[in-house]
Order: structure tokens, then C-alpha cells, then sequence
């Protein structure tokens, strides 16, 4: 049984950083590309970054030189570094699998499996 587990949100200061991970389970993480979405209040789910298997990235701009994706493949989790945060990056935070890291990857009907999502919120 697939399943992603989300970790590692919380509440952060504005230029503050957090470390989101995806755990993986049910399948060899090695073989599938990782995508990290985020949903705020109101908005359409939007696309950060993906990952695939061959360690290929790809960022939207909103994250550019400030999120790194990353991929721990012997501990099958997947990684997003987020620095300089800002209020506007407020949102539930999601992975994603089984999908594909292409110029496309940042429509959410392309990924097969979710996590349950992890809470970020920046305020002071």
C-alpha cells in the first residue's frame, strides 16, 4: 500500500526556515519521482517542486533560491529545505508520487498518490 507521510511544518517567523519531509512506504522511493505542493486558504493547490528518480529538479518561481528539494533514498523520504519565509508561504504543505517530473509536473491531476498534507503558517 502506497503512503505518504508529510512532516516537519510548524510556525515560523518571516525569514525563518523549516525542513518539510515526505516518508514514504509501500514502494522503493529510488524508482518514482517526488513532487511538493502547497494549498493556502482559497487558492488552487499550487506546484513548488519535483524531484525525480535520477535526482533531475525542477522549482517553480515562488520557491526559486529559496527551497531546495533533496532525496534520501536509503531512508525513502524526500526533503524540502525552505529559507527566507514569507507570510505569503502560509499554507498546507503536500508530496506527491507517481508522476512525473516534466515541464508539467506542476498540475496536481498528474500524481497518482498524496500525503495528508502538513500545516505551514509564517507569522510573527
Amino acid at each position: 500500500q502506497v503512503q505518504l507521510v508529510e512532516s516537519g511544518g510548524g510556525l515560523v517567523q518571516p525569514g525563518g526556515s523549516l525542513r518539510l519531509s515526505c516518508a514514504a512506504s509501500g514502494f522503493t522511493l529510488d524508482d518514482y519521482a517526488i513532487a511538493w505542493f502547497r494549498q493556502a486558504p482559497g487558492k488552487e493547490r499550487e506546484g513548488l517542486s519535483c524531484i525525480s528518480s535520477d535526482g533531475s529538479t525542477r522549482y517553480a518561481d515562488s520557491g526559486k533560491g529559496r527551497f531546495t528539494i533533496s532525496r534520501d533514498n536509503a531512508k525513502n523520504t524526500v526533503f524540502l529545505q525552505m529559507k527566507m519565509l514569507k507570510p505569503e508561504d502560509t499554507a498546507v504543505y503536500y508530496c506527491a508520487t507517481k508522476g512525473y517530473c516534466s515541464g508539467s509536473y506542476y498540475y496536481p491531476h498528474l500524481w497518482d498518490y498524496w500525503g495528508q498534507g502538513t500545516q505551514v503558517t509564517v507569522s510573527s
